[in-house]
């Protein structure tokens, strides 16, 4: 875990909210009290929480279980242990708090739910929404296409990789990075950092070049997959790896004639993470 202090500003009434990036599980962790202050009227945040928490143990709730200490910068420039929550649990956390400053939040999730549920029913919501999202982030309609494509790639690998007895998601993590590392010399995670994101998605930050030699692993590891019918985790990883080989071969080539690296450090992000706050416009940094 990455335990340099981050914090989001701009959210909850634009008060801020302590929070640390798990860079592992690639997930925030948010101070509990802030919270509880911005949507409580608490004279005294911690009692508040106190009095919940027992009341959640005592209803048997699970999120008492979810909850993690970590040392975060106190008022007074101290770093002080303190209760802290996933995304997760935060909106989980929300869902139990009985105070009227909580119903926006609580609505925000209601109808997000809804909306998940309307795209069970039909998929192509789903779709849509995505489109937008992308157009919306100036992505042009050629490089969308190329995007969804790889999208349903990948899924047809997963197919794959389920056959072959892949079951667990951390197993698909490892394949995935296999893949990856053979081609990039990074992990995805790593790749991630490299680019300056977190959550963000790393398809989403790519070159052209970037997209094409991820989709070549991907697929090259799909048909090889196909025709050697690895079975368990370890036969997976050495297919992988060859997957990853053969974009690795297309790597070196492009490299050679270009003369330079096609792996960019470059990201389609609009704000920038930095120590202590994310800035929303990078021309302000």
């Amino acid at each position: 875990m990455n335990n340099k202090l981050e914090t989001i500003s701009n959210l909850f009434e634009d008060k801020e909210i302590r929070s640390v990036w798990d860079s592992e599980k690639e997930d925030y962790y948010f101070s509990v009290v802030d919270v509880i202050s911005i949507l409580t009227d608490a004279k005294i945040p911690r009692n508040y929480w106190s009095d919940l928490k027992r009341k959640l143990i005592f209803e048997g709730s699970e999120l008492h279980e979810k909850i993690v200490q970590l040392k975060l910068k106190a008022q007074d420039g101290k770093m002080r242990v303190t209760d802290v929550l996933d995304t997760k649990g935060i909106f989980r956390l929300i869902e139990s708090i009985p105070s009227p400053k909580a119903e926006p939040f609580k609505l925000w999730l209601a109808n997000l739910g809804d909306e998940r549920i309307n795209e069970v029913f039909d998929p192509e919501i789903a779709i849509k929404r995505a489109i937008d999202y992308y157009r919306k982030r100036g992505y042009s309609d050629k490089w969308i296409e190329v995007r969804l494509k790889g999208i349903l790639d990948r899924n047809k690998l997963t197919d794959i990789w389920k056959k072959g007895g892949i079951s667990k998601n951390y197993e698909y993590g490892i394949l995935t990075n296999e893949i990856y590392k053979e081609w990039s010399s990074m992990k995805a995670s790593e790749y991630k950092a490299y680019k300056g994101i977190r959550k963000e998605s790393l398809g989403d930050n790519m070159t052209d070049i970037e997209v094409a030699l991820t989709d070549l692993g991907e697929i090259a590891t799909r048909e090889l997959a196909k025709e050697h019918k690895p079975y368990g985790l370890e036969q997976n990883k050495k297919i992988a790896k060859m997957g990853g080989h053969a974009a690795k071969v297309a790597r070196d080539d492009i490299e050679k004639n270009l003369g330079k690296s096609v792996i960019s450090n470059k990201n389609s992000l609009n704000y920038k993470y930095i120590d202590e706050k994310l800035l929303e416009d990078k021309n302000e940094i």
